[in-house]
């Protein structure tokens, strides 16, 4: 036995008959011993350290708990149970150093931690170094409007395909959050779009004057003024007669004939039929390289996988496309929400019937 542990065994047996104000001074002195030897502590020494922590906290005043969650939240092999114990006391001044700081915090204590306590423990959480999506999923959906925009801020934080779903809906009337969200650039482009839909007019100009791929997506999707809108918008027929197509005219199976048969006219007709769209914004669709936007129509509209990759093989793109791009959009378009490609149709929609949808 090292001398450490002899004297951390005497401590431990003497805890229960000292006062409150000795366990203070215990501990104290338990914490100088572990910071000053931690980096040859082993397990067991750590494990020992630990017990003597939780018998020295019970019902020992604030201002002790507090140092020792500064000491210890920068000790990389910090107790794991005297740790936790700090990271969910109700007192935020001494659960934020161990929030913010600690590498013993693991995800599943963050976790518990964002769905029991309050929005302070939330808010020390969100500043994090490093969040992953199971933590900010819980932040976006329990945190307050600080909180949610301290989690969108922080560029260490991963969010999953809900977690942004969810943070986007959440900055609607919100300037100073959507402004945050949409310039992150690891936002999905089919949920920027959803944002963009519901965001103001301030917004979208600071967007595209700070983050480039707001630029180029705002450029692309709501800025330009178009003149009026085709005839073809409304009935989506390619020889110009006035007769209006009913939806039922097309389904998946049609479509798919279409691009299998190279019919690229009737491809575009129909789709800018069900969409409700114009054909010209659709033939735009089908030549990009980029086939987000195209990927979010078919999902709206219900097109199964084998019909979007007829189109995507269709001679209109600028370019064939690559076997791995279309591994890409497959991946990409089995994680599109028909929800939200519905709504950022109905954005398309608003903007044609305005205008102001881009197609040249």
């Amino acid at each position: 036995m090292t001398a450490a542990q002899s004297v951390l065994h005497d401590i431990r047996n003497s805890i229960s008959t000292g006062s409150v104000a000795a366990r203070g001074a215990l501990l104290r002195y338990v914490t100088d011993l572990f910071i000053v030897g931690s980096e040859q502590l082993s397990e067991d020494d750590i494990a020992l350290f630990d017990d003597v922590f939780a018998r020295l906290i019970v019902d020992i005043e604030f201002s002790a708990r507090a140092l020792l969650s500064i000491r210890l939240a920068s000790v990389a092999n910090a107790p794991r149970g005297i740790v936790r114990a700090l990271a969910f006391d109700d007192d935020i001044d001494v659960a934020r150093p161990i929030l913010i700081d600690s590498v013993q915090v693991d995800d599943p204590i963050l976790v518990e931690t964002a769905r029991t306590q309050g929005q302070e423990h939330l808010l020390a959480i969100s500043r994090r170094l490093s969040l992953s999506e199971a933590v900010t999923d819980v932040l976006v959906e329990r945190g307050d409007p600080q909180v949610l925009l301290s989690t969108a801020e922080n560029q260490g934080a991963r969010f999953s395909a809900s977690g942004y779903a969810t943070v986007v809906r959440r900055s609607e009337g919100d300037d100073r959050l959507a402004i945050c969200v949409g310039a992150r650039s690891d936002i999905p482009n089919h949920l920027f779009l959803k944002l963009l839909a519901h965001a103001s007019d301030r917004v979208r100009t600071k967007l595209e004057a700070e983050h480039p791929f707001a630029k180029r997506e705002v450029g692309r999707v709501v800025d330009e003024v178009a003149g009026r809108i085709r005839d073809e918008a409304v009935r989506g027929v390619p020889d110009g007669h006035d007769t209006p197509l009913q939806l039922g005219e097309f389904d998946d199976d049609k479509i798919r004939a279409f691009a299998k048969n190279g019919r690229i006219e009737e491809t575009t007709a129909a789709l800018a039929a069900i969409c409700r769209l114009p054909i010209s914004f659709v033939e735009r669709t089908l030549a990009e390289e980029r086939a987000e936007t195209l990927l979010v129509l078919a999902r709206a509209i219900g097109l199964s996988w084998p019909t979007v990759k007829a189109i995507l093989l269709l001679p209109a793109r600028k370019r064939p496309i690559l076997a791995v791009e279309i591994t890409q959009c497959l991946a990409n378009f089995e994680r599109l929400s028909r929800t939200t490609t519905q709504e950022i149709v109905g954005f398309y929609q608003v903007r044609a019937q305005a205008g102001t949808l881009q197609v040249s």
